[in-house]
């Protein structure tokens, strides 16, 4: 069998520990912060959760853009002139156009290339949701699987990958057209944050409304238990836009009640969290996705 390399985006927001342990190259996508353009990849070396964080607290201006033309080819290219294949692992086309521009890359290449395999798979999933479809995919690869069973898992099981976001900053989810002023301006005086998830199209939705951080738990670790399957031979994936605490918090209640194998706890990136703003806590797991 032929041998292929993993490919994903800095949108699935994993640990750098995991995918360098696990092979998964990972292409950076753009954040632009009160008009300055930086590249965001795991490494953070461009610009940190934490920088990010604070500008966005300050009241910075952020947006975010797809992966171009030439991050692709100069991302895929070394990969095929070393004779290997490539398995990428996309973020989601309900929410980007990156998906589009990747399959115009490949069939460049396929041209220049005609031996090698480039596939291409739209993750149909967000943040986390694609991170865990992606670890799951790339524990696979280490284990042996070969290009085309792994491809073929992949596109069978991505809509299985259930993500279930609770966002406390409304402001951004106002600032992307997500809710309106008025709307952020009510649960903000309430204390209520939305319940938000991905649909089989890879789009986001607003399932419910949370009041109070218990609840907030309660309602994540209840959508695991409903949505999940076999969860107690997982590994899940928390995420978390600058509250650490909570994703601890969230982490001992899981660990608690003894409801999957491993934990891992993840930051949310620039590129998710200028659309969700901080204070945004996620699981990700596989399940069914009932929406």
């Amino acid at each position: 069998m032929g041998e292929y390399v993993l490919f994903s985006d800095s949108t699935l927001d994993l640990t750098a520990e995991v995918c360098e342990k696990y092979d998964i190259r990972v292409i950076p996508m753009s954040v632009t912060v009160d008009g300055k353009s930086y590249k965001y990849n795991l490494d953070e070396k461009e610009i940190s959760c934490k920088e990010f964080y604070t500008k966005l607290k300050a009241g910075a201006s952020c947006s975010t853009s797809q992966i171009n033309y030439k991050d692709f080819k100069d991302s895929f290219e070394p990969v095929l002139k070393e004779g290997k294949d490539i398995l990428y692992i996309c973020f989601t086309s309900g929410m980007s156009s990156t998906f589009g521009t990747c399959n115009i890359v490949i069939n460049d290449l396929k041209e220049k290339y005609p031996d090698r395999r480039i596939i291409a798979i739209d993750s149909l999933s967000a943040s986390i949701g694609e991170g865990v479809l992606v670890f799951n995919a790339a524990v696979k690869k280490s284990n042996g699987t070969d290009l085309d069973t792994l491809a073929k898992w992949v596109e069978e099981n991505r809509t299985r990958a259930c993500h279930w976001f609770v966002v406390e900053d409304l402001e951004q989810l106002k600032k992307g057209g997500r809710i309106s002023a008025a709307a952020a301006t009510f649960g903000k005086a309430l204390g209520i944050r939305p319940l938000i998830s991905v649909d089989m199209q890879g789009k986001l939705t607003a399932v419910a409304k949370i009041r109070g951080q218990q609840k907030v738990y309660s309602e994540i670790v209840s959508r695991l238990v409903s949505d999940g399957v076999d969860t107690r031979e997982q590994t899940v994936i928390i995420g978390h836009a600058n509250c650490p605490e909570r994703a601890e918090e969230l982490c001992s209640i899981i660990k608690e009640k003894k409801l999957v194998n491993k934990v891992i706890i993840s930051n949310i990136g620039p590129v998710i969290g200028s659309h969700v703003g901080s204070g945004m806590l996620a699981l990700a797991f596989m399940g069914t996705r009932n929406l």
